[in-house]
């Protein structure tokens, strides 16, 4: 029997394919509206991919080695992403100051900028969605997928799992 077939029997049920491109748009409905609005507010070069690396540099600053396990790519796909980032004004680099060999990368004014805005947007965004579907469906439904995923959702290899790097 073909595929064609088989999801004809299934009239009514959603095809299992669905769940994952469902779950996949709606965090693309959210990244996009985040950077429409980061857009607006004086960060139109952010970029998805931006966010997950300013992540991982954190507050204490990284190296590219370590920012490049963190993402999960290579150390030069790490070392691009650090590069474009400071020419946008995100990271600057420094000299490690527990060893003036290693050369350091931390966040800068602007990059904490970026990280705050899309924090507060972030939370507007919820609420829309609270206001469209109903407060008590969209905790559900969060309380739902954190029962169906692993602890920690900070996870910031997302970048080399897509293959990105």
């Amino acid at each position: 029997m073909g595929d064609v077939d088989a999801m004809a029997e299934r009239v009514g049920e959603p095809a299992g394919f669905e769940l994952p491109l469902r779950l996949l748009m709606g965090f693309r409905v959210l990244i996009d509206d985040l950077h429409t609005e980061l857009a607006r507010q004086g960060h139109p070069d952010a970029r998805p991919m931006h966010g997950f690396a300013l992540q991982a540099v954190g507050r204490d600053g990284t190296t590219a080695a370590e920012l490049g396990r963190r993402l999960q790519v290579s150390k030069q796909a790490a070392g691009k992403t650090i590069a474009t980032l400071e020419r946008l004004g995100y990271l600057e680099r420094a000299e490690d100051p527990a060893d003036a060999r290693r050369k350091t990368v931390r966040l800068t004014d602007r990059g904490r900028d970026l990280l705050a805005r899309s924090a507060h947007i972030f939370d507007r965004l919820r609420r829309r969605w609270a206001e469209e579907v109903g407060e008590d469906r969209l905790r559900a439904l969060e309380a739902d997928l954190r029962a169906l995923t692993p602890g920690d959702p900070m996870r910031l290899d997302a970048p080399g799992w897509f293959g990105t790097g």
